[in-house]
């Protein structure tokens, strides 16, 4: 069943500056690196409920981490992308399965990947446009957290301004 479900299914926990820990509340700077082909060896299957071998062998999509600053072997999250020539299309994201459910270590982590797909969008000149398949009983949590809006059935979009303002929430230096 893992990895056969459509859309995107995750909640977002909490916009931060960028990732906290749950406990003790403090910061870390984060970094999204782009993980080559060849890194899927590295990803665990029993660490990750959707199978991103499947994201990897797709050509069209793009696969990067979220890791704290200068610890860049522990991913804290996954997204998966495809650049559609006028927005960036969001396939697949996913936490860690330390940063689930209600003893996560870390909050933050899907706003975090959110926000880097959006700032994507505006370095390729989209003017911040992302779009994704959400699962119908997500639609309106991404509306009201991230500003999403539906364009038909499932598929949702982020616009110009609801991207700028996550984008400046987690890049303040963009």
């Amino acid at each position: 069943m893992a990895g056969k479900t459509k859309g995107i299914n995750i909640l977002i926990d909490r916009l931060t500056n960028s990732i906290e820990n749950a406990i003790s509340g403090d910061s870390f700077k984060t970094e999204v690196l782009l993980l080559p082909k060849d890194a899927v060896k590295e990803i665990k299957r029993s660490d990750w409920v959707f199978d991103w071998r499947k994201e990897f062998a797709d050509a069209r999509k793009q696969v990067f981490k979220l890791v704290i600053k200068d610890n860049p072997r522990v991913i804290q999250g996954m997204v998966s992308v495809e650049d559609r020539s006028d927005h960036i299309f969001m396939h697949l994201i996913e936490s860690a399965k330390f940063n689930k459910g209600a003893r996560k270590v870390y909050i933050g982590v899907p706003g975090n990947l959110v926000a880097f797909v959006c700032k994507m969008s505006f370095e390729r000149g989209y003017e911040g446009f992302v779009s994704f398949e959400s699962k119908t009983r997500l639609i309106e949590h991404y509306k009201t957290s991230l500003g999403a809006f539906v364009i038909a059935g499932k598929i949702m979009a982020i616009d110009t301004q609801a991207s700028l303002k996550l984008t400046e929430k987690y890049f303040p230096e963009f």
